[in-house]
C-alpha cells in the first residue's frame, strides 16, 4: 500500500499539487492512521494533509476518484447487460464483437453460474473474412479452463481482474507512458504480463477439438478476452491522463513561453494567462523577502557602539550594515495598436501580477491619443480591465508624437529619480512628427527609460520606424516579443532597482 500511495503523490505533483517532502511523510502517517477500509474517510483525511489552495483541493479529489477507481470492469458490463436485458447481442467483427461480449458473459454467469453457459436466445453471428467461421452452438455446459487467465475470465471476478490488471501494469510501468499514440503498445504489454499467450492457446487448441463443450468454451473465452482488451485500453487511457497529459501541457506551455505573442491563437490565450500569473507569482516570491545581512558584510560602527553602551562599551552584540530596498514607482505606456496589441495585453497583465514587489504601477495606453487607466485596473478585474482597453483605445492611426505630448500634460511633473518608465511599442509613427524632445524630458527627469520592442533589431530603423531617434534617450532598449523574454526584463528590472 505505500507504493500505492508514493504512486499516488507522483500522479498529484504531475498534476501540479505541491507536495513537499514533509507533506509526503503527513501521508504515509495519515494512511497508517485512518487505513483503507473507508474510501471516503481516506480520500477526506489525505485532502487534508495534501491538498492547500481551492484549486488543489479540485484537482486532488478529480486525481482521487481517477486513480482509485476499480469499478470499471463489473460497471462496463452491467451497463452493457442492463442495455440488452433479453440477451440479444448482435456479433460483428472481433474488436465490435468484444465490445459485447461483456453483456454476454455476464447472463451467462448468471443464469447458470460459473463454468456453465448462457440461456439467453442469440442470434446468427455475422464474421468478417478474417475471422474463421463459427458455427451457434447454443446454450449448454461448458468444459472448464485451463490457462490462468481463462479462469479468472469464466469465474468472472471483477476485483481479480482488476487487481491482476493493476499488478500487469505496475510490472510494465504503466506510468512511464508518454503519448497518446503509446497507449496500444501498453495494452498489448499489460494483455501479455497477465497470460494472453497461454489464453490464445488454449482457443486455439479448443476450437480444433470435437467435443461441443470445449468448443463453446472457446468462442466464450475468445469473447471475453475481446472485452477484456478494451477494458486494459480503458485502463491505460486513464494512466495516460494521470501520468502524461500534464507533461503535454508542460510541453504547451514552454512553447508558448518562446513563440511570439502575435502568432499565438486566441483559442490559447486563457493558457498563455495561467502562464503570465505563475511567472509573476515565481518573481513576486523571489523578490518580496526582504533580504537581511546577518552576520555577513561590513559592521554598522555607529549602531554597534550605540547598542552595546549598556554593557560598558564591552562588544557584546555586532550589528551589519543592510540596504534598504527601494520598490520602483513604475510608468507602463504601451502601444495598443493592432500590430502589437497582443504584447501589451500581457505585459500589462504581468505589471498588475506583481502588486506586491510592485505597487506603484500607472499604467497608459495610446494609439494615437493616449490615456492613463490605473484606475479601470483598479476597479476590474485583470482580464476584463485589459479587454476594455483594447476595445477603448485599440483603434486609430498610431501617432508617438501625440502619445508623448499627452504623457507631458498628464503627468510629467510626477516622474522623478525614483521612476522607471517603461515603453511598449514598435515607434512606428507613420512619418508623423515623432517629438523626441518630450522623450528627452522624460529622459532626465526618470531613474530609467527601458524601451521594450517586439520587432527584431534589424527592423528597428526601416520604413517608419523611429527607434534610431527614440533610443538615444533610452537607458535600455530590448526586443521583447515572447513570454521568456517579458519575463527575464521584469525580472532584471526588480534585482536592479
Amino acid at each position: 500500500m505505500d507504493r500505492t500511495l508514493a504512486n499516488f503523490i507522483r500522479a498529484l505533483r504531475n498534476s501540479e499539487v505541491r507536495i513537499s517532502t514533509a507533506e509526503t511523510l503527513d501521508a504515509f502517517n495519515t494512511m497508517e492512521l485512518v487505513g483503507y477500509k473507508d474510501r471516503g474517510f481516506l480520500k477526506r483525511s489525505l485532502s487534508l494533509v495534501l491538498s492547500k489552495t481551492e484549486d488543489e483541493k479540485q484537482t486532488f479529489d478529480n486525481c482521487f476518484d481517477q486513480f482509485f477507481s476499480f469499478d470499471d470492469i463489473h460497471g462496463a458490463r452491467e451497463s452493457k447487460a442492463a442495455n440488452d436485458p433479453d440477451g440479444d447481442a448482435s456479433v460483428g467483427s472481433e474488436g465490435s464483437e468484444g465490445g459485447e461480449s461483456g453483456a454476454e458473459g455476464e447472463s451467462s454467469d448468471r443464469g447458470e453460474g460459473g463454468g456453465t453457459g448462457a440461456g439467453a436466445k442469440k442470434k446468427k453471428p455475422q464474421f468478417t473474412a478474417v475471422e474463421e467461421e463459427e458455427e451457434d452452438l447454443g446454450p449448454g455446459e461448458t468444459s472448464n479452463a485451463q490457462s490462468a487467465l481463462g479462469q479468472l475470465l469464466m469465474n468472472d471476478s471483477k476485483v481479480e481482474l482488476s487487481v491482476t490488471m493493476s499488478l500487469a501494469g505496475e510490472k510494465i510501468d504503466v506510468r512511464d507512458i508518454q503519448v497518446f499514440t503509446q497507449k496500444g503498445l501498453y495494452t498489448r504489454k499489460i494483455m501479455e504480463e497477465m497470460g494472453l499467450a497461454d489464453l490464445n492457446r488454449e482457443i486455439s487448441d479448443l476450437r480444433e477439438q470435437g467435443q461441443v463443450p470445449a468448443r463453446r468454451l472457446g468462442q466464450e473465452l475468445r469473447r471475453r478476452r475481446d472485452w477484456l482488451r478494451e477494458q486494459v485500453r480503458d485502463y491505460v487511457e486513464k494512466q495516460f491522463l494521470l501520468h502524461a497529459d500534464t507533461t503535454g501541457k508542460r510541453l504547451r506551455e514552454e512553447l508558448l513561453r518562446k513563440v511570439k505573442l502575435s502568432n499565438v491563437e486566441h483559442r490559447s490565450f486563457r493558457l498563455i494567462q495561467e502562464i503570465v500569473f505563475r511567472m509573476a507569482k515565481k518573481l513576486a516570491a523571489l523578490h518580496s523577502r526582504r533580504r537581511k545581512t546577518y552576520k555577513r558584510g561590513q559592521i554598522n560602527i555607529p549602531r554597534t557602539l550605540r547598542h552595546n553602551m549598556a554593557y560598558d562599551g564591552v562588544i557584546f552584540d555586532l550589528h551589519w550594515k543592510s540596504v534598504k530596498i527601494d520598490r520602483p514607482k513604475v510608468f507602463a505606456i504601451c502601444d495598443v495598436s493592432g500590430s502589437v496589441a497582443n504584447y501589451a495585453r500581457f505585459m500589462l497583465m504581468f505589471l498588475y501580477s506583481l502588486e506586491a514587489v510592485m505597487p506603484k504601477v500607472r499604467s497608459f495606453a495610446f494609439s494615437s491619443d493616449l490615456a492613463e487607466v490605473t484606475e479601470l485596473f483598479e476597479r476590474n478585474k485583470i482580464e476584463d480591465a485589459i479587454a476594455k482597453t483594447m476595445r477603448d483605445y485599440g483603434g486609430g492611426s498610431t501617432d508617438y508624437g501625440q502619445a508623448f505630448q499627452d504623457f507631458k500634460k498628464l503627468c510629467l511633473d510626477d516622474v522623478d529619480n525614483r521612476t522607471t518608465i517603461i515603453i511598449l511599442g514598435d515607434a512606428r509613427n507613420n512619418y508623423g512628427d515623432p517629438r523626441a524632445e518630450i522623450l528627452k524630458e522624460m529622459y532626465d527627469r526618470a531613474k530609467r527609460i527601458i524601451w521594450l520592442n517586439p520587432e527584431p533589431r534589424n527592423s528597428w530603423y526601416m520604413g517608419d520606424a523611429e527607434m534610431r531617434k527614440y533610443s538615444a534617450y533610452c537607458h535600455q532598449t530590448e526586443v521583447c516579443n515572447s513570454l521568456m523574454h517579458l519575463e527575464r526584463i521584469v525580472g532584471n528590472l526588480l534585482r536592479t532597482v
